[in-house]
């Protein structure tokens, strides 16, 4: 269900990142008979506003989908277990008691 998912997020962040570059930064946008002619197919102001509804949609489509994503990933994480259930804690033994310093071979002298 998760790669399901997965996959639909990553066709709209796609399509939203093409209809974003489709957009003017004047607010126009670019339209499907090149901007022609004032009464065909789409006009300019009614491919903008197709446009900017379009990038609602689909922005909204993958917040949603990102919190699906992360509602699946956490129901993922409790049918697992916790991690700090694996750890393998090593059992507990006395400290190491220092050893003695071996005297000097050659004795000292002032």
């Amino acid at each position: 269900m998760q790669e399901v998912v997965l996959v639909i997020q990553l066709v709209v962040a796609i399509a939203l990142v093409i209809v974003i570059l489709m957009q003017r930064s004047e607010g126009g946008a670019a339209t499907l008979t090149g901007g022609a002619s004032s009464g065909g197919f789409m006009s300019v102001r009614g491919a903008a506003s197709f446009l900017t509804r379009l990038t609602a949609f689909l922005a909204a489509l993958f917040m949603i989908l990102c919190l699906v994503l992360a509602a699946l990933a956490g129901q993922a994480g409790k049918e697992k277990g916790s991690i700090m259930e694996n750890v393998k804690v090593p059992a507990k033994t006395a400290p190491a008691t220092p050893a003695e310093p071996a005297a000097p071979a050659v004795p000292f002298s002032e």
